[in-house]
């Protein structure tokens, strides 16, 4: 489920975007994958362990209108097109993939993948595989925009996309305010 709502909410994510640029720019697709490998896993880590802490603090059904409200205003907020402010400037001295770890894991704040990540970890009590999967999620929507490039970036419906992740957000977010798959 984590790998799912990840992947389709990052089509046309601001940190995909983020992606396409660095693979433009830098054309080195190798420590570009990894820098948004470590940055995912660290970031999302920290998330999961935030839902985590969460569960463990609320009564689970403050908890589950917590979670439902989250996944349903993720839900309207994946409708929202994404777009990248800024440019990234030349690699750091240490290189495309450090100047990868730091700008995606600084992106990826507060963007609706770490929101749902707290939210999942808040929900299912399976931290190491909530992180996992969104990990994994986040490369499935990320390492084909960095292999391809702009190619492909135009061949994709981002509007569908964005619209069938929304749903799926609602559908999660009805099901937890209904208890549903808790």
């Amino acid at each position: 489920m984590s790998t799912l709502v990840v992947a389709l909410a990052e089509i046309g994510d601001k940190t995909q975007l983020l992606s396409l640029l660095l693979a433009a720019r830098y054309k080195n697709p190798l420590p570009i994958i990894c820098g948004i490998l470590v940055a995912t896993l660290a970031n999302h880590a920290l998330a999961g362990a935030l839902g985590a802490w969460l569960r463990s603090l609320l009564a689970p059904e403050v908890l589950r209108w917590i979670v439902g409200g989250s996944l349903l205003a993720i839900a309207a907020w994946t409708l929202k097109p994404d777009k990248l402010e800024g440019e990234v400037r030349n690699a750091t001295r240490y290189g495309v993939f450090a100047l990868t770890c730091v700008v995606f894991f600084l992106a990826e704040m507060g963007d609706k993948t770490q929101i749902a990540t707290i939210a999942l970890a808040a929900k299912y009590d399976a931290l190491m595989l909530v992180v996992i999967g969104t990990t994994l999620g986040m490369m499935i929507a990320n390492v084909p925009v960095v292999l391809l490039g702009s190619a492909a970036s135009h061949r994709i419906p981002f509007r569908a996309v964005r619209i069938v992740a929304a749903l799926l957000f609602a559908v999660l977010g009805v099901a937890a305010l209904l208890g549903i798959g808790g």
